[in-house]
């Protein structure tokens, strides 16, 4: 069995970072000085232990930066669309290794009924409960 994409839970592993960096957009330095860009490895790895973890974006542990800062960039990546992208890539990696089968596969299936039994605005019956 491979372990190249084994990290921690939330620490990409260098095969999944490979994947997982060009997806993300390219900052240029700043040529007014300034507070450079946080690494975007570190960010990423913050985003997965929150994501993973729970934990508060205030409460991230100081190893992956700012919490703030962390969350500003999960907002912008999310916004450009970087993990559907990265999902996609991943789904297609582990299709091309392991096979899915598609035919076999549910987006979700129910076959119960729906616990409230309808509409929230429908009608009201006429007689008192």
């Amino acid at each position: 069995m491979k372990k190249e994409f084994r990290g921690s839970s939330w620490r990409m592993g260098d095969a999944f970072w490979r994947v997982i960096e060009p997806l993300l957009p390219k900052y240029a330095a700043a040529n007014r000085g300034g507070r450079p860009r946080a690494d975007r490895r570190t960010t990423m790895n913050g985003i997965f232990y929150v994501l993973r973890t729970g934990v508060q974006w205030k409460a991230l542990p100081r190893e992956y930066g700012s919490g703030s800062t962390v969350h500003r960039y999960f907002q912008e990546w999310t916004q450009l669309g970087v993990f559907g992208k990265a999902w996609r890539a991943m789904l297609k990696r582990y299709d091309q290794r392991k096979h899915i089968g598609w035919n076999w596969q549910s987006v979700d299936g129910s076959t119960t009924k729906s616990p409230l039994g309808g509409e929230k605005n429908r009608e009201k019956p006429d007689r008192s409960r």
